[in-house]
């Protein structure tokens, strides 16, 4: 740690620094050789490849887990900022969720910590009330349980007296290489198959959360208390599929489902994700519209579009 002092570096404690958004962001920072801040990456294991990759461009690698309270304290202690982020699709469990972002706000708290970013979504509620029979209700409370219950713990930062800004992040163009990739077709071709209707749907690469992230943190008290919405483009799934067919060179096309068939279809967490996109496609103006694409440039001026997401990545389909 004193090595890192040495540098005259403001310490930003990364949770899930081995994770997608946390990782975005140590990397942005780490490739900032010149820039204001060194990297804390938190993980449960330290010996990971991930974690040593780390290592090895620069952070400070320490171990904690927010399900431990007791071993927060210790990774955020001198920091200038920390971002905080939870995993709910680690066992789908709003609640669980809710505990370790509490346990999260006591701890930035308690660290004083000058400049907090936590990931957090919509209350998809305020659109789509719990007594509206357009979709089912999950975790007797929730309609998407993964947006609502981070947006009920926005709460938890301010009641702990945390300089927090609210960083609402959306669906990632990574999920194509994924859990939402393209399904093979019959006839050979590839099939995006979502329950959007002709609705926009936001997306970002990952990469652009993490240097966003970093942009807020070098922006410092003029984001506090904020709520920043990012997206790095708004398209139809029939768009989308044409773009992948001109860039992939092989036939896309978009099958849309109802979000009912959707959610039959029966993967683990086909309710949630059935719902979330419901959400996006009933709720599109106003999700769409919190999300400010040249606003968000303003921020992260190296804002990719899908298409030059989709050219760095299409080797990977």
């Amino acid at each position: 740690m004193t090595g890192k002092r040495m540098t005259g570096k403001r310490t930003i404690t990364v949770f899930g620094a081995t994770g997608q958004q946390g990782g975005s962001l140590a990397r942005s920072v780490l490739e900032d050789r010149g820039g204001d801040f060194a990297v804390r990456a938190v993980t449960r294991d330290p010996g990971s490849d991930r974690a040593r990759e780390l290592e090895r461009l620069g952070a400070e690698v320490v171990a904690a887990d927010l399900d431990d309270e007791a071993s927060l304290g210790p990774a955020l202690e001198g920091a200038y900022g920390a971002y905080l982020v939870t995993n709910f699709w680690e066992d789908m469990d709003a609640a669980h969720e809710k505990r370790q972002a509490a346990a999260l706000a006591r701890a930035a708290g308690h660290a004083g910590v000058q400049h907090a970013i936590w990931s957090t979504l919509e209350d998809t509620r305020h659109c789509i009330p719990v007594d509206d029979d357009r979709m089912p209700t999950l975790q007797g409370q929730y309609k998407v349980p993964h947006f609502d219950g981070k947006a009920e713990a926005d709460q938890y930062f301010l009641d702990a007296g945390v300089p927090v800004t609210f960083l609402r992040t959306t669906f990632y163009w990574e999920n194509l290489l994924g859990a939402f990739a393209p399904q093979k077709a019959e006839d050979g071709s590839l099939e995006l198959v979502f329950p959007m209707g002709e609705k926009r749907l936001s997306g970002i690469a990952v990469d652009d959360i993490g240097k966003t992230a970093h942009a807020l943190f070098k922006g410092g008290a003029d984001y506090v208390a904020a709520t920043i919405s990012i997206a790095g483009e708004h398209l139809r799934l029939a768009d989308m599929a044409a773009a992948m067919t001109a860039s992939l060179g092989r036939p896309v096309r978009y099958r849309p489902l109802t979000p009912d068939a959707f959610r039959a279809l029966g993967f683990p967490g086909a309710d949630e994700a059935g719902n979330m996109f419901q959400f996006y496609a009933d709720c599109e103006a106003s999700f769409t519209g919190a999300r400010d694409l040249d606003a968000v440039r303003r921020i992260n001026p190296a804002l990719q579009d899908f298409a030059t997401w989709l050219a760095a990545h299409r080797d990977r389909f």
